[in-house]
């Protein structure tokens, strides 16, 4: 999935010449704490609630302090996991989209964003989940699609994690189906270990309401 492909019309950008009392007010309307600064389509750069509150007068226009962040932005071509990364980095809650004469398109909203992840990833889909722990030089994405589809299951989706200072990896497989149990044992079998696995009953109750914390957490 595309930039452009995730951008919204909901958010109105701020002009050099709005005050930072107009775009505080914006900011708690949108559930945001950046905004993009536009002036006739060019894009100038992203302003933080917390720029904001360094000025000395709300009412003072935007343009009369160094626009910062000119930097923070995405092409419409680049993909979600790019924009992703940026939203990582910077921690941020808008995401401007330009295209590639440096003219505005709009915005990603995080929120959005993380309604569109839980689709890509199958959260909704029936299926259990496996998560194993592994030595990141014995992995094999081959050998573990080949447990999965002798016990006649498919994978949907795979992620897999890796931590600082570790050797260890963490490798997520959401399945096809609810019946994951002879997967689990023929891990077991080929030495693999099993950091978590979820049958149906866990994922409504766990990874659906964290689901739901985040979309609540975002939407404060």
């Amino acid at each position: 999935m595309l930039a452009q492909e995730l951008i919204t019309n909901t958010i109105v950008p701020l002009k050099t010449s709005d005050t930072g009392m107009l775009g505080l007010s914006l900011m708690e309307e949108y559930k945001v704490t950046h905004l993009p600064i536009v002036n006739a389509e060019t894009y100038l750069g992203l302003v933080s609630e917390n720029d904001i509150y360094s000025y000395n007068n709300f009412e003072e226009a935007i343009g009369g302090h160094p626009i910062a962040n000119s930097n923070i932005s995405v092409r419409s071509d680049q993909h979600m996991f790019e924009v992703l990364e940026l939203i990582h980095e910077h921690q941020l809650t808008v995401v401007p989209v330009l295209a590639e004469n440096e003219i505005y398109l709009g915005s990603i909203l995080v929120s959005d964003l993380a309604s569109r992840l839980a689709e890509i990833t199958g959260i909704s889909n029936p299926g259990g989940i496996i998560v194993l722990k592994i030595n990141i030089h014995d992995y094999s994405l081959s050998e573990i699609a080949q447990i999965v589809e002798t016990n006649n299951r498919k994978i949907l989706n795979m992620f897999v994690s890796s931590f600082k200072e570790s050797t260890k990896i963490e490798v997520t497989i959401k399945l096809n189906s609810v019946d994951i149990e002879p997967v689990l044992q023929t891990f077991y079998r080929y030495n693999y270990e099993v950091k978590a696995s979820y049958t149906e009953t866990d994922l409504n109750d766990s990874l659906n309401e964290r689901y739901d914390s985040l979309m609540n957490y975002l939407n404060i």
